[in-house]
């Protein structure tokens, strides 16, 4: 298996720090320019519904004929979909930054380290399936949840969205380690 890059390698502190997921895809990672395209960027990544034009350009704070303008440069690169046509709508295209996550996993970290961070993942998810005595967090309501465990709602809240981010995280470093094993398979084939 071929090894990453030495600029691409975790030295020894960090390789007991698990990635921290929230700053994997930076977004001045995926477009490098001016302030106007930085906005637009912001601006489609915050996205949570699809919006129209308009309201992009609202978003960013520049006018619908630059938000036009960059919407379709960020359709061309997978940035966002084009939802409909009359009025022209997109939303985020979160396979799109979720491959972008997966290959920054990919050529930073080492698939032996990839492994270490899915068992403390997987750690913590068991955890929280014996806290709350339920496979998964959409099985437990946050309310009732509470006031059985003399906890607040925020609190509880708070473990189920930490819970939903492991099994997001675990997915996503799976995926980066089935392709990492994928590229060694190739690679070797091709020998």
């Amino acid at each position: 298996m071929e090894e990453p890059r030495p600029d691409r390698r975790a030295d020894t502190e960090e390789r007991d720090v698990p990635p921290a997921f929230d700053a994997l895809t930076d977004p001045s990672e995926l477009v490098r320019g001016d302030r106007t395209r930085d906005d637009f960027l912001d601006a489609v990544l915050g996205l949570t519904e699809p919006a129209t034009v308009s309201e992009v350009a609202d978003l960013a704070g520049h006018g619908v004929d630059a938000a036009r303008e960059y919407l379709a440069w960020f359709e061309r690169m997978g940035i966002v979909t084009r939802v409909t046509e009359s009025p022209t709508t997109y939303r985020r295209n979160q396979s799109y930054l979720n491959w972008r996550r997966v290959q920054r996993l990919r050529d930073e970290y080492t698939p032996e380290e990839l492994i270490e961070f899915i068992d403390r993942e997987t750690d913590r998810i068991d955890a929280y399936v014996e806290g709350y005595d339920a496979d998964s967090p959409d099985e437990v309501s946050p309310s009732t949840a509470a006031s059985g465990a003399d906890r607040t709602v925020e609190s509880v809240w708070s473990d189920l969205s930490e819970w939903r981010t492991a099994r997001r995280n675990v997915r996503l470093l799976e995926r980066a380690l089935a392709s990492e094993e994928s590229g060694a398979a190739d690679r070797e084939a091709a020998v």
